[in-house]
């Protein structure tokens, strides 16, 4: 017989003796019930079930409490929104499914093998990658830079370098254009894209910097590595999720922009889309090229999802309340300072000086105050109407993605995705499809703009919402249920408020690019409506850019707030 130690479990700690000296291997004593577990005396002590009927915590073979897992079939209270958000944002591809098959197949499989396609696919492809590799280096290292060292004026750089969220890329195109006009094609649309979409990265990294505990990377140092490997062998790990999320959004934003290319005169999908649409009565092969933008965008998004696994960072306490300590620049600081004052004057001052310059030698500048005014309020109304549905909308499918696994969880979310890298235009041709066959009251009328908003910026949120409530300890919703707390309890009680603020943060960026939204607003806008952005294009499409001034540096204003207090506040 194996020796047994005097609080009643053997020396290796595999079982435990009852009274009657019998040994078991798990811990349960011999004509107890299924149920019943051994104290640390020996004695069998019955488990008392959880409040609401929850079932006892399971153990380990050694009698520790395993760690809960995530309910794999997320409840009813969630699946039902998250099903509405899906269906909507899956309303183009039904159109999409109808015009390309509108010839038949053979016509639209024609169009998809084409020459044209195969060049539209490589050009995509090759600006967004360019794109997202150097908004990853732009973001995270002015995220490492005002987050985790003494960088001087840290907190004041952190608010200028989400300003670039504030200027439409058809706004930088057209500054960057009009100072140098033969910055055109690849290295114009890589330049403006990239200036204008890096804060997608800096953003999600500087909370993650902000939630992870300093401590690993304090150690790190105490062991004698220096900031570099310190970073990369430490810190950079614990940024993946944070930084791949950013980076889908980055290359959803390239796939999907049409102003910025357009300017540029590169042709994408976007533009050959538009070109299309606008060159024939025929929209087989423009909704025949809109389909493989869509499986770009589901393979992007699918690969992004493979790669990044179910792994969160969250932490099941406050821990510390010290801050992270600085990491000394020294030699490097005169550098670090360039670098983001570089970036600042390049994404930021170079565009507000131009149209400084247009607003105070323009000829052309004669403009309206009261109706600026006027279009001014319009914008804010549709834009925080567009932010407020795709929010909710967002939300239960952002917690699905962050607690939930199985298809139906990866297919609501992926779902998601599908209407973001669609062009404006044919989103809005979809819903004009929609609203003239289903919903005439509402053809042409700001509810069905709204909608057009919330399928085009649907994972602007729910990137946001999914990376807060990973964040959040699951443990606490865990405790609440067990507790009998119904599952609209929990999200009420516990899960909203402890994302909040992510949440709010997607919030404040879904706002700003909803009052930068260009084609589907030109299409469904009531008549005798505009926008700053809509007011802007037509001033340019006439070559009054002096006039279009106004409404650019309005935009950038009213804009700016926002991308301000995210600077400023964010988690």
């Amino acid at each position: 017989m194996r020796p047994v130690s005097p609080k009643g479990r053997q020396a290796d700690g595999t079982g435990t003796t009852a009274s009657d000296g019998t040994t078991t291997s798990d811990g349960v004593t011999p004509g107890a019930a299924p149920d019943d577990t051994a104290t640390p005396s020996g004695d069998a002590a019955p488990a008392a079930p959880a409040p609401g009927g929850a079932p006892p915590a399971r153990r380990t073979p050694g009698g520790r409490p395993r760690a809960p897992r995530p309910a794999r079939r997320p409840p009813a209270v969630l699946v039902v929104p998250a099903a509405v958000a899906a269906l909507l944002a899956l309303l183009p591809l039904g159109y999409l499914a109808v015009r390309a098959l509108e010839k038949g197949p053979g016509h639209a499989w024609g169009v998809v093998v084409g020459e044209r396609s195969a060049e539209l696919l490589g050009r995509s492809l090759s600006l967004a990658a360019f794109v997202v590799a150097a908004c990853l280096l732009l973001g995270i290292s002015l995220a490492w830079l005002t987050v985790r060292t003494a960088l001087p004026g840290a907190r004041a750089w952190s608010v200028l370098v989400t300003l670039p969220l504030a200027v439409p890329s058809y706004v930088a195109a057209f500054t960057w254009l009009s100072a140098f006009p033969r910055l055109v094609g690849f290295w114009g649309a890589a330049l403006t894209l990239t200036l204008v979409s890096f804060p997608y990265v800096y953003l999600p990294v500087t909370a993650a910097l902000r939630g992870t505990d300093p401590a690993q990377e304090e150690v790190a140092r105490s062991l004698g590595l220096g900031p570099l490997r310190t970073f990369l062998r430490v810190t950079l790990p614990q940024l993946r999720h944070a930084a791949a999320g950013g980076a889908v959004l980055v290359a959803l934003y390239v796939f999907s922009d049409f102003g910025a290319v357009s300017l540029m005169r590169y042709d994408t999908f976007t533009r050959g889309i538009y070109t299309s649409y606008r060159a024939s009565f025929d929209r087989t092969p423009a909704a025949a090229l809109s389909v493989v933008l869509v499986v770009m965008t589901v393979a992007l998004v699918w690969a992004e999802g493979r790669t990044r696994g179910r792994a969160g960072q969250a932490r099941t306490g406050t821990g510390t309340a010290r801050p992270a300590v600085p990491v000394p620049l020294g030699r490097w600081k005169a550098p670090a300072l360039l670098w983001c004052g570089a970036v600042v004057a390049v994404a930021v001052a170079a565009p507000l000086s131009t149209l400084g310059y247009w607003l105070a030698v323009g000829s052309s500048a004669t403009w309206d105050p009261a109706a600026l005014a006027d279009i001014a309020g319009t914008t804010l109304g549709v834009a925080a109407a567009g932010a407020a549905l795709t929010t909710l909308l967002a939300l239960p499918v952002g917690v699905i993605a962050a607690r939930h696994t199985g298809r139906l969880a990866r297919l609501l979310e992926h779902s998601a995705y599908a209407g973001h890298a669609l062009p404006g235009i044919t989103v809005a041709l979809s819903l004009v499809f929609f609203a003239v066959r289903y919903a005439e009251p509402v053809y042409q009328e700001i509810p069905l703009l709204v909608c057009a908003y919330a399928v085009l910026f649907l994972p602007v949120a729910v990137a946001a919402t999914r990376a807060a409530v990973l964040q959040a300890p699951p443990v606490l919703e865990d405790v609440a249920r067990s507790l009998g707390r119904s599952p609209l309890r929990v999200l009420r009680d516990v899960t909203v408020p402890l994302a909040a603020p992510g949440v709010a943060a997607g919030a404040a960026l879904t706002f700003v690019v909803c009052m930068k939204e260009l084609p589907a607003t030109l299409l469904l806008r009531p008549t005798g409506m505009d926008t700053l952005a809509t007011r802007l294009w037509t001033e340019t499409g006439s070559g009054s850019f002096a006039a279009a001034a106004p409404y650019a540096a309005t935009l950038i204003l009213l804009a700016a707030v926002p991308s301000y207090l995210l600077g400023r506040h964010r988690t």
